[in-house]
């Protein structure tokens, strides 16, 4: 009997084929178990430069393949930062045509009319669990009790990494019995979601043994992770950036062929006004779309597009010019 009659039959799953074959075999038998189970071809998945032995370990289960986005790149855009000060390609992963184009003329305004002054204006990851305690008395007793014993929840969370630390505990939501606190940590250059919630863990074994309380998830929702949120609009989750720039009015005219008035009003009309009515907490036209390209471009955890997605533009009319941001 082949490994493939024994899926057919129902006597191994899909993902203990690697038990008995290597990876990259075990990726073309669950491939043509899916085609023909499903009635379908799946030619153009075969074909792929991946390491599929660690990415099997590391990155997918029960891997058939790989999917293929077109890759583009955007520039050179100038960029004078405090970190990245020079001219830059953007890589931009996307099947959206135009899109590229879009991007690249973007960048050519910016870099003629001098380059994007960017700042980074705050920087932390969170992770906000959900308590249980017996009562709205309680739990606001384990809020104090929060707000009195924050260094040694900083001490025992910092224990975990050498690059994490817990900046505060802020806001500290009470809903009936429950208890939402809401760790906030710088995370160096990581990104640092795993730092966070192992961190976060280890804190909440030193809270749990002195309180009683009951950690009903280590991640209450307060986060707030991969959902549009209004904490994160506000506070920040991950680094917050503001960039800005001033374009001569004739540039705004000779490349963009438009006006700067027409463009204030346009951004007032459509991503200030446009998008309260409709309740957005995106003020903005897309950030999704350029943010989705070059997530997927470098192989970032595409779901925190969501957070990326939220953020103002502001457009200014100034003695003729356009200023940005």
């Amino acid at each position: 009997m082949s490994i493939m009659d024994d899926l057919m039959e129902g006597r191994i799953k899909l993902y203990e084929i690697e038990r008995h074959v290597p990876a990259d075999e075990a990726v073309r038998i669950r491939r043509e178990f899916i085609e023909r189970t499903c009635g379908v071809k799946l030619e153009h998945v075969s074909n792929y430069s991946i390491d599929m032995e660690r990415a099997s370990r590391r990155n997918i289960e029960n891997p058939i393949g790989v999917v293929q986005i077109p890759l583009g790149v955007a520039g050179p855009l100038r960029v004078r930062g405090e970190h990245a000060d020079g001219e830059y390609y953007v890589p931009l992963a996307t099947s959206e045509g135009a899109l590229v184009a879009s991007v690249n003329r973007g960048c050519s305004v910016i870099t003629r009319a001098g380059g994007a002054t960017v700042r980074v204006t705050g920087d932390s990851m969170t992770r906000a669990p959900v308590i249980r305690t017996g009562s709205v008395v309680e739990a606001l007793q384990l809020r104090e009790w929060i707000y009195e014993n924050m260094d040694a929840l900083r001490e025992e969370a910092e224990s975990t990494t050498r690059h994490g630390k817990l900046v505060k505990i802020d806001p500290i939501i009470v809903a009936g019995s429950y208890v939402y606190p809401r760790f906030v940590y710088t995370t160096g250059d990581s990104m640092g979601m795993n730092m966070v919630t192992i961190a976060t863990e280890r804190a909440l074994e030193l809270l749990t043994r002195e309180t009683g309380a009951h950690v009903i998830a280590l991640s209450g929702n307060l986060c707030t992770d991969k959902k549009p949120a209004a904490v994160n609009l506000i506070e920040g989750r991950g680094k917050s950036i503001t960039a800005e720039i001033t374009v001569p009015g004739e540039m705004v005219e000779s490349v963009l062929k438009t006006t700067s008035e027409a463009v204030v009003e346009v951004n007032t009309a459509k991503n200030l006004i446009g998008s309260a009515a409709a309740g957005s907490m995106g003020f903005n036209a897309h950030y999704a779309n350029i943010i989705g390209a070059i997530f997927l471009a470098t192989g970032q955890d595409e779901a925190h597009i969501v957070e990326g997605s939220l953020g103002v533009t502001i457009a200014e009319e100034r003695n003729g010019d356009l200023y940005f941001a």
